[in-house]
């Protein structure tokens, strides 16, 4: 069993910025976090690996509390790099006519969408390695790019109605791999909704 998971919320998504690695979680975002490691508590997880930015890595550290597992990092599982667009606001980058998601649009200084994907290939593998070696479920804390990727290219599911609310869970069963469920924030049920910002 792999859990796919992505980060409790942070300043940047709140106010929809493009981040920068050292973004940390939020109040919210650390107790979206708590919220999560009390849902995976007793799913018996062997492992948790996490991408080494620090809003995911803050996120994992909450699973490692309650699970007692110390979690491993690895950089293929970051986000996709904005370059020089980081810190820049959505509301700017909009009225400068900037489609930072579009398919075409390489941000200066960072990742094309063929760059990030193929990172994400790697991703996935290093994923599938480690799921097989761990020998039991696994968590894998990333970021929301990474989750679409994943999710349309190597689960075939279509893009239209996927969202990956922030530490939403998408629980995939094999191999071979195939979601049993998609984005699912369920365990933070009664917390007010505030979900803004951008997919990272």
């Amino acid at each position: 069993m792999i859990y796919l998971i992505r980060h409790g919320q942070t300043a940047g998504n709140a106010s929809r910025v493009v981040q920068f690695p050292d973004t940390p979680l939020s109040e919210r975002g650390l107790l979206q976090a708590e919220r999560l490691a009390e849902r995976l508590a007793d799913v018996g997880l062997a492992a948790i690996l996490a991408s080494d930015y620090a809003r995911a890595a803050m996120t994992a550290a909450r699973v490692a509390q309650r699970t007692g597992l110390d979690p491993s990092h690895d950089p293929l599982l970051r986000e996709r790099n904005f370059g020089e667009l980081r810190g820049t606001p959505y509301s700017e980058l909009e009225r400068r006519g900037i489609e930072p998601f579009a398919e075409d649009y390489a941000p200066p200084g960072g990742e094309t969408w063929d760059v990030f994907h193929a990172r994400v290939d790697r991703a996935w593998q290093r994923i599938q390695d480690f799921a097989r070696a761990s020998g039991g479920p696994v968590a894998i804390v990333t970021h929301g790019l990474v989750c679409h990727s994943i999710a349309r290219r190597h689960l075939g599911l279509e893009p239209e109605g996927i969202a990956f609310p922030n530490t939403a869970v998408t629980q995939m069963e094999g191999p071979p791999w195939r979601a049993a469920l998609v984005g699912c924030a369920a365990h933070l049920e009664g917390l007010e909704s505030d979900e803004a910002g951008g997919p990272a």
